[in-house]
């Protein structure tokens, strides 16, 4: 049986940031070749992509330097609310192509609106569901401040579940560690630590030692907020056998 190729995702924020490509099976014996043709940056499980303005390691930096700026190779672009970096019309119409699903929380289908003639189809998604779109699975987490004002649980934003070989990866969006977030069940989790607008870093670690996944990524700090030194503090009290992995920095 010839495998099936699997979708390109983009969980869009800022630029075409996180791009998952991922081949659970395939890419484990990919990882060193990864790393000798600097294409694509792979650890074990996943392959990213990493826009060239994001910190990282200088594989990272100079993979995507290397590559066009229209893309234009998204099967699927998810959305988990409406904040200009997460959500920017200018970067979807650079990898959107005529068959791609742009996912979005249900209360931004006006917005989304603007990128209508970029992309192949809209879904729009509630919170706390289940939906498979197109061949993906996936589950819709909500994502919202629990005291803060900037992310309000009555925007409906989601974070994503990715179920996609036999993985389940948590895409957590911009978040406090709620109790939905605590009751996620997933083998890769990528979550945001840098405070001032999502958890910080030790209380990201705490989340990630209840949901208890197989590796940790920490994501949304060491620019706009945050500080470079927070993915030390998340990885110092993240509780073995969680695998903690520095592979984007924004």
């Amino acid at each position: 049986m010839i495998p099936m190729p699997l979708p390109t995702i983009y969980a869009l924020k800022f630029r075409p940031d996180l791009k998952i490509n991922i081949n659970i099976a395939r890419l484990r014996d990919e990882k060193e070749q990864l790393r000798k043709n600097g294409d694509e940056f792979g650890w074990g499980n996943c392959r990213y992509d990493i826009a060239e303005n994001f910190w990282g390691d200088k594989l990272c930096r100079s993979a995507y330097k290397r590559s066009p700026d229209e893309r234009h190779d998204a099967d699927f672009i998810l959305i988990t609310h409406d904040h200009y970096d997460h959500f920017s019309p200018e970067y979807i119409s650079k990898i959107a192509k005529l068959g791609s699903i742009l996912v979005v929380p249900e209360k931004m289908s006006a917005k989304a609106r603007e990128v209508a003639d970029a992309v192949g189809r809209i879904e729009t998604v509630k919170p706390a569901v289940y939906r498979e779109i197109g061949g993906l699975e996936f589950e819709t987490i909500p994502a919202y401040n629990a005291l803060k004002p900037f992310h309000p649980r009555s925007a409906e934003w989601v974070g994503y579940v990715l179920r996609i070989d036999g993985k389940r990866i948590y895409i957590a969006g911009d978040t406090d560690a709620t109790g939905e977030a605590a009751a996620v069940k997933c083998d890769i989790a990528i979550v945001p630590i840098g405070g001032t607008y999502t958890m910080d870093a030790k209380k990201a670690a705490e989340l990630v030692n209840t949901i208890r996944p197989e590796i940790a990524i920490p994501v949304h700090y060491g620019s706009i907020v945050g500080k470079p030194s927070d993915g030390d503090v998340f990885a110092e009290n993240v509780k073995s056998p969680v695998k903690v992995e520095f592979k984007i920095l924004f």
